[in-house]
């Protein structure tokens, strides 16, 4: 992994990025809309919570007690699990949720209410995967990840050639990978990197509320219903791997396109450390958008189907996407600049699936 911030951007098509800030601003104050959630984003918040509370509430006080109405709680509760990531605390840890600071702050911690932790989530996403989309060594989404090779710049290995088969297994390991394994581990590496120090964090707070957090999940997700309900304690384990497997593959499927997909570039720095493109225009070629015609869709995946717009913006709230959509679109074809969108998000899917069988290919 690169230090963060040894790397540089071109200063190139500068008129592009004052244009397309001026035009996306001047939508915002023609119009007198605020940036930041409106009653719609409220209401999908309340239905995410509720989705993943309420059949909660319902096993713990018996209602559910059939296993084929577990099952069903559990699939409700996997939706908002996915939903709270994709939709809620997503948009918080960007400080996209609302302009007070301490709405986003709390509305991000919901992510360490569903088992995760956004300090490593902020780093990781905010930091390096904002900043240097789909570059090598440096864009930690697309670090080599075991048996799975999502960059063309990652030494090849033979099991690469079957990626584009199994890698759908391993994506619904996502969250428990997270919750068990990797925030331990991503902590450690961002404080000794200097990566947490850089972001001015108090790293003893930042290890008390990770393992803080990390029990109170673990009490009431798996010792309340012990002994709240008649539950065996393999059984409360099952659900919570169900439940946690379901949700890790939504997640995977809906951000793996956005970035890993047949058309998106892998841009590499010079020998200066300088990346060809300026930041914005970088971001216009290594992101791909999908399914923007479904707007149910586009609810439920919190916007992230306008990843283009997302990527430019994530300071927005993602209802606005699709309203500045037509701008971006439209000012990046003015510049001759690419704006690259799947029609479906099975196409989508595809892309990423050729991709996956391309990069598990021997490289000449």
């Amino acid at each position: 992994m690169k230090q963060q911030g040894s790397l540089a951007f071109a200063q190139t098509n500068r008129d592009f990025v004052q244009v397309l800030n001026k035009r996306v601003g001047d939508y915002f104050r023609v119009n007198r809309i605020s940036r930041h959630a409106d009653a719609e984003m409220v209401t999908k918040t309340v239905c995410m919570f509720a989705a993943y509370w309420g059949p909660y509430a319902l096993i713990l006080t018996g209602f559910v007690s059939s296993w084929w109405a577990l099952l069903l709680a559990l699939a409700v509760m996997s939706l908002g699990l996915a939903g709270i990531g994709l939709s809620v605390m997503h948009d918080a840890n960007h400080q996209a949720y609302s302009g007070k600071r301490w709405i986003n702050n709390l509305l991000g911690y919901s992510l360490n209410l569903v088992g995760a932790n956004s300090f490593n989530w902020r780093i990781q996403h905010n930091v390096l995967h904002h900043s240097y989309t789909n570059v090598h060594d440096a864009d930690e989404d697309i670090d080599s990840r075991g048996i799975l090779r999502l960059t063309p710049h990652t030494a090849w290995k033979r099991i690469h050639r079957y990626q584009y088969l199994y890698a759908w297994f391993l994506y619904g390991l996502m969250t428990l990978v997270w919750m068990f394994f990797k925030d331990f581990v991503r902590i450690i590496h961002y404080t000794r990197t200097g990566i947490a120090r850089a972001q001015k964090a108090n790293l003893t707070a930042e290890w008390v509320i990770l393992i803080g957090t990390k029990l109170v999940y673990v009490c009431y997700i798996f010792v309340v219903p012990l002994l709240l309900t008649d539950l065996t304690w393999w059984q409360i384990a099952l659900g919570i791997v169900i439940m946690h497997y379901v949700a890790g593959f939504i997640l995977a499927i809906v951000f793996q396109p956005a970035h890993v997909i047949e058309g998106t570039d892998f841009p590499l720095p010079d020998e200066t450390q300088t990346l060809p493109d300026n930041w914005a225009v970088h971001q216009l070629h290594t992101t791909n958008n999908f399914g923007n015609k479904s707007r149910w869709f586009s609810w439920y995946v919190g916007g992230l189907n306008f990843q283009i717009e997302h990527h430019l913006f994530p300071n927005i709230c993602h209802v606005h996407y699709r309203k500045i959509a037509g701008i971006v679109q439209a000012t990046a074809s003015e510049f001759g600049l690419p704006y690259k969108s799947s029609r479906t998000f099975i196409e989508a899917l595809a892309g990423h699936t050729r991709l996956l069988r391309q990069l598990g290919m021997r490289p000449q």
